[in-house]
């Protein structure tokens, strides 16, 4: 070859790598997992928790918002749980084989209420998720406040 054609070659090489090298070596974005949603999600056993939130404006008193999922094809209950020791609040949800339930969501339940948060908006709580005899799944839960017309209607 001549030289001159080599070195075009080599200009032609060296613009490639120089403009598409970062791609070569960087995660590509779309392969990492993430919520795509204000809330949080977790998993216990067969139950799936979808974009759980919990919305109060005073962050003393609010409303827990999510979806469950139950993925399997008997009956499951859930065990949501906030707070230590004495001011431990549990609540139960049954679902039933391959039952989808969306609390304040599209309409379909009713929030559940929280009392005594004591988490400000912005922050985040830990809340516990135990589906059955699964091993429970402790999350940090977002508290938003119903500044946003879509929450709005959440607030207690």
């Amino acid at each position: 070859m001549k030289p001159r054609r080599l070195a075009s070659l080599a200009v032609l090489a060296a613009v490639l790598v120089g403009t598409s090298g970062c791609a070569l070596i960087s995660p590509q974005a779309t392969l990492i997992p993430y919520a795509p949603a204000d809330g949080v999600s977790a998993q216990t056993g067969d139950v799936a928790v979808r974009n759980a939130l919990v919305v109060s404006d005073d962050g003393v008193e609010g409303n827990f918002l999510a979806a469950f999922v139950n993925e399997s094809a008997d009956a499951v209950t859930l065990r949501v749980s906030y707070g230590e020791g004495s001011e431990k609040t549990e609540l139960t949800v049954r679902l039933a084989a391959n039952e989808n339930i969306s609390l304040g969501m599209d309409g379909q339940d009713d929030p559940l209420p929280f009392p005594d948060i004591d988490t400000p908006p912005g922050a985040t709580m830990p809340v516990y998720f135990q589906a059955g005899d699964a091993e429970g799944l402790l999350v940090q839960v977002p508290i938003l406040t119903g500044e946003t017309t879509y929450l709005k209607p959440f607030v207690p």
